[in-house]
């Protein structure tokens, strides 16, 4: 091999990047100590954009295509190295690969509970998770702000960034959608467009968008989904009066089919049926004295007692007049119910006599956050002054001994 086969071999006459790796988003053609050589060709193909940068400074920037590296087709790069060594000489120059298609694999959830204010149910914990793409839109702004030298940049080095950035803005865009917790469901596609537009503006700077950003699930608390559960079940059952009298019959079918169960499914039977006598018969004494009530005016028939002595004896019978009904004592007072933040979650409903007892077993002291309807935010216990009486009775801790 010769003087120049050798210094051939150094030049580089071929540029291309065949991605393999599905999570690359920027990639340094392997220049090493070769040099690109003056009439090389460069391969950039769908979804690339090739960057050439020239001591630490971005020359020229290629959309795909197949180019032929002459002067011409050079004009920053050109001009920043001046060619004072003739148009045919080679120059050092690195390649960045930058991936412009949409990545989808990137995945969001929030790790601690976001708050938020429930029109219906008050303040609620929800969590949430789901999926985004990313696209870059601008190489040179993604190489200056987050590539730098990297020669091989990918995507697990800025999910993390992202998602920090996604969650910081969920519970806002949940706070300001305005929408109920049971209807967040069906407004999960708006708030994730509105979301996809929120970030692309904030990333603009870094040369990156959010092409589609996706709510896959928006849960509460198991507490919360089991009282909801609860109420779901009364609503199916409706009429509960109705529902019983189902339930009664159904078990006397079952124990006319069932010899050995006949005891037991007739027993049901009649006692249904006996409370349901008892109650109409509740209801008939509510009733009968407002039936008979205005027939009293007609009591004063002794007047005619001369003319009918037969009738004497028997009229005792319609002397006791009916005994007054004692008017029903008011309703009582509503007590007022508290919530507290006991050991990093939201406890209560607690009405005074159950925060007391909490405060006895030790679970809320004074600096243990509490809230009720009517306060702004959270506030320590000891602070609030409705609150003063429970912590008088309680001793204060015992000074360092020794």
């Amino acid at each position: 091999m010769g003087l120049w086969d050798k210094v051939k071999g150094e030049f580089i006459d071929i540029i291309e990047w065949l991605d393999d790796s599905r999570d690359t988003i920027v990639w340094r053609f392997p220049r090493y100590q070769n040099e690109i050589k003056m009439g090389a060709k460069l391969i950039v193909r769908e979804s690339q954009v090739a960057v050439f940068v020239n001591e630490g400074q971005i020359a020229d920037v290629f959309v795909p295509g197949t180019y032929t590296l002459q002067t011409q087709n050079l004009p920053i790069l050109s001009t920043l190295k001046g060619w004072k060594y003739g148009f045919d000489s080679p120059w050092k120059a690195e390649v960045y690969y930058v991936n412009t298609r949409q990545f989808t694999d990137f995945k969001w959830g929030t790790q601690n509970p976001v708050m938020m204010r429930d029109p219906e149910f008050g303040m609620v914990r929800i969590r949430a998770f789901g999926a985004y793409s990313l696209r870059v839109t601008d190489p040179e702004k993604l190489l200056k702000e987050l590539v730098g030298t990297d020669p091989q940049f990918r995507t697990e080095e800025v999910s993390e960034f992202l998602r920090q950035l996604i969650v910081g803005h969920l519970g806002s865009a949940l706070a300001t959608a305005q929408v109920p917790v049971l209807d967040l469901a069906a407004q999960q596609l708006t708030i994730g467009t509105k979301l996809a537009g929120v970030l692309t503006q904030e990333l603009a700077g870094y040369g990156i968008q959010i092409p589609k950003f996706i709510i896959e699930n928006i849960s509460l608390p198991p507490e919360v989904e089991e009282a909801l559960d609860k109420r779901t079940s009364m609503g199916v059952l409706g009429n509960l009066d109705q529902y019983t009298k189902f339930q009664a019959a159904n078990a006397m079918e079952a124990a006319a089919n069932n010899q050995g169960g006949a005891g037991e499914g007739f027993g049901l039977g009649l006692g249904m049926a006996a409370a349901q006598q008892v109650a109409n018969s509740m209801n008939a004494a509510q009733q009968r004295p407002q039936q008979y009530a205005p027939q009293q005016q007609y009591a004063p028939q002794q007047q005619y007692a001369p003319q009918q002595p037969q009738y004497a004896p028997q009229q005792p019978q319609y002397a006791p007049q009916p005994a007054p009904q004692a008017a029903p004592p008011p309703p009582l007072p509503q007590q007022e119910q508290w919530y507290a933040a006991i050991n990093g979650a939201q406890a209560g409903p607690f009405d005074a006599g159950a925060l007391g007892a909490q405060v006895q077993t030790g679970q809320i002291n004074r600096d243990t956050l509490v809230w009720k309807n009517g306060m702004g935010n959270w506030a320590p216990a000891g602070q609030v002054p409705e609150l003063g009486y429970l912590f008088g009775a309680v001793p204060p801790p015992l000074p360092p001994m020794g």
